[in-house]
């Protein structure tokens, strides 16, 4: 016979509230102990991670991951890098990076020196995209892309600049997609299995960890890159991102979002002007 809905929710709520309890005082502990504060993340996504991180390391319990970690640094270091967002790709929506050819590049050149900050830059796909992006506009040496993440593992990754060989048919593609016209082999060497990004192409990156939750402004730049960090964090985070950026973003600068993301509805909203309808690219204008 069927449960009714209403009795199978009643069930569940002890359970289900015991789960929420059990991830607060794991975030609290991981906050407290080393310093990487989750407790702001979009609660849903959070926990399915906390979930996924607990059945990879063959625990039964949200509490006896918590034990581990709290005892374990190197595994809490694991758990952060994949509690981190870390989905990308090079040259991730074209279309975004045809508005910065057309319309942000020219801007960008008129400055005599161009800080750029990449937020949440994961491994590094999107990074090195945008140091080609500026490589073929000639305005690469005239840039300092300060490239920040939460996860110094995934750091690491990013400063390695080795990516799959598979991959890069796809990234070809992206690449062409976005209004590039050189040979995008030029850019890497390979072997059968990885692609390794060529040193002239990470000269001007500088790759240091950075924590949207708790780090400030660091320095003022012309241009802003932060895409598919924002939508994983709930209502309170978001302010707080979207105020550090526009304290950290010059007159006239020019700031990145995801597909997802957007101004509207911040209180910074009537400072900025998106550049085309939907690119999420905006322009400061005071």
């Amino acid at each position: 016979m069927a449960i009714p809905l209403k009795e199978l929710a009643s069930a569940l709520a002890p359970e289900t509230k015991l789960i929420a309890l059990e991830v607060d005082l794991l975030l609290t502990g991981i906050a407290e102990r080393y310093g990487y504060d989750f407790r702001h993340y979009a609660r849903a996504s959070i926990t399915r991670r906390v979930r996924r991180a607990m059945q990879d390391a063959g625990l039964h319990s949200v509490s006896a991951l918590q034990h581990l970690l709290l005892h374990d640094e190197s595994a809490a270091m694991r758990f952060v890098a994949s509690v981190s967002v870390h989905t990308t790709s090079m040259f991730r929506d074209p279309e975004v990076y045809r508005t910065l050819r057309q319309d942000v590049i020219p801007r960008l050149s008129t400055y005599p020196f161009v800080r750029i900050w990449h937020a949440g830059c994961s491994s590094g796909e999107e990074v090195y995209s945008l140091a080609i992006l500026l490589e073929e506009h000639g305005l690469y040496d005239r840039c300092r892309v300060y490239a920040t993440d939460i996860s110094d593992v995934m750091l690491e990754r990013a400063r390695q600049g080795i990516f799959p060989l598979r991959a890069m048919q796809e990234y070809t593609r992206a690449y062409q997609r976005a209004g590039g016209t050189r040979d995008f082999s030029t850019y890497y060497l390979a072997d059968h299995e990885h692609a390794v990004i060529r040193k002239p192409l990470r000269r001007q990156l500088v790759f240091s960890q950075h924590n949207l939750v708790c780090d400030w402004v660091f320095n003022e730049f012309q241009l802003i890159v932060c895409r598919n960090v924002l939508l994983y964090f709930d209502e309170t985070l978001r302010a707080r991102t979207h105020d550090l950026f526009d304290a950290s973003l010059s007159r006239f600068g020019v700031l990145v979002l995801g597909k997802k993301e957007s101004l509207r509805y911040t209180q910074h909203a009537q400072r900025y002007r998106e550049l085309a309808e939907g690119s999420r690219v905006y322009r400061r204008l005071l």
